[in-house]
């Protein structure tokens, strides 16, 4: 690889040392790039790199932060079909794989084509209000309905293809791929699952039972969560929300459908590590 497109989370590079270290390596080895800096990952905006400002020669996008940026850029930078990577300057860092210990090395690994190009699954969530769709969008991570404003449970009828599956009382619902796993389902008791794999993880945050637990779907189940009314009838309000951001608010009599994508996020890869290896690392450092 020769070219690549540098996204640069500010708020994590606030003196802009790292990337100036990425760039001046890439330059010493006679490769081009071009370099977005953004300051906005806030969920402000429902995205904040433009497909158009890639240059056409990019072989690699390079995201400098952490899972959250590399999520956001997966999602805007879809359509151009080239692989990122990301360089973790967050925490844990489950999807941004390179560490600053070993930067110059990952970098001369994609310069030497050494990465292997891996494909993510992806969610399509489409909401539909009296039976017209509203709009639809895709998650590398996840889909979450959760409660808007006061604290109050949320009741929840899941269906699957088209069948009834239970009724939720509830703070929200989690539909996650395996890449998602290890986000927000993990953190709401939901397992974890190995990223290569094709499945979708629903899991209910803080149900009020004491006998609910993840329900593991096949990659070709629909699954349809429609909100129901609140108690006494009342008409409840939520909102979903795609890999933390684009949210929509949903009232009672709204569905959204889920579905996997039929396209697929390219993430390279340097390590040669097992997932399991990854994970054990992972959960020592916290």
């Amino acid at each position: 690889m020769k070219n690549f497109f540098i996204i640069t989370n500010k708020q994590k590079d606030e003196d802009l040392k790292i990337t100036h270290d990425i760039q001046d390596f890439l330059k010493l080895h006679n490769c081009s790039y071009k370099t977005q800096i953004t300051n906005d990952i806030s969920g402000a905006n429902d995205c904040y790199t433009n497909p158009r400002d890639i240059p056409e020669e990019a072989e690699c996008i390079l995201v400098l932060g952490g899972d959250g940026t590399l999520l956001q850029a997966a999602n805007d930078t879809l359509a151009s079909g080239i692989p990122l990577i990301g360089v973790n300057l967050g925490t844990l860092g489950y999807l941004a794989e390179v560490e600053l210990v070993n930067i110059e090395d990952a970098l001369m690994a994609l310069i030497e084509d050494k990465a292997k190009v891996v494909n993510r699954m992806l969610l399509e969530g489409c909401i539909l209000r009296n039976g017209e769709q509203l709009e639809a969008a895709q998650a590398l991570n996840d889909i979450v309905l959760a409660r808007l404003g006061s604290l109050c449970i949320l009741n929840f009828n899941i269906y699957v293809n088209d069948m009834f599956l239970k009724g939720y009382h509830a703070d929200g619902i989690i539909i996650a791929t395996p890449t998602g796993s290890t986000g927000y389902n993990m953190s709401a008791g939901g397992p974890i699952v190995e990223p290569k794999a094709e499945l979708m993880v629903l899991t209910p945050i803080c149900p009020h039972t004491l006998n609910t637990r993840s329900i593991i779907l096949a990659p070709e189940d629909t699954v349809t969560v429609e909100i129901a009314a609140g108690r006494d009838g009342r008409t409840q309000q939520m909102e979903v929300s795609y890999d933390g951001k684009h949210k929509v608010t949903l009232v009672t009599g709204d569905r959204i459908q889920i579905t996997q994508s039929s396209q697929k996020a390219k993430i390279l890869k340097l390590n040669k590590v097992s997932f399991l290896e990854v994970l054990h690392k992972k959960m020592s450092e916290t």
